[in-house]
């Protein structure tokens, strides 16, 4: 599923917000390390831009 992930990605590397999304829903179906893994990737290749940021969660 992870090379799947970053298959898709790098076809969508075009349009950061298509990016994103396609980047939220990868993380939903991987494992923690290899979300881990994907973000390490995405930052090497793409950079800064692309990774998606925290959000804050009331409690």
């Amino acid at each position: 599923m992870l090379a799947y992930s970053k298959n898709v990605l790098s076809k969508m590397s075009f349009d950061v917000m298509l990016f994103k999304k396609e980047l939220t829903k990868a993380c939903k179906n991987l494992l923690e390390e290899e979300i881990e893994e994907l973000m390490n990737w995405v930052m090497e290749k793409f950079g800064p831009q692309y990774v998606l940021k925290p959000i804050p969660v009331k409690k």
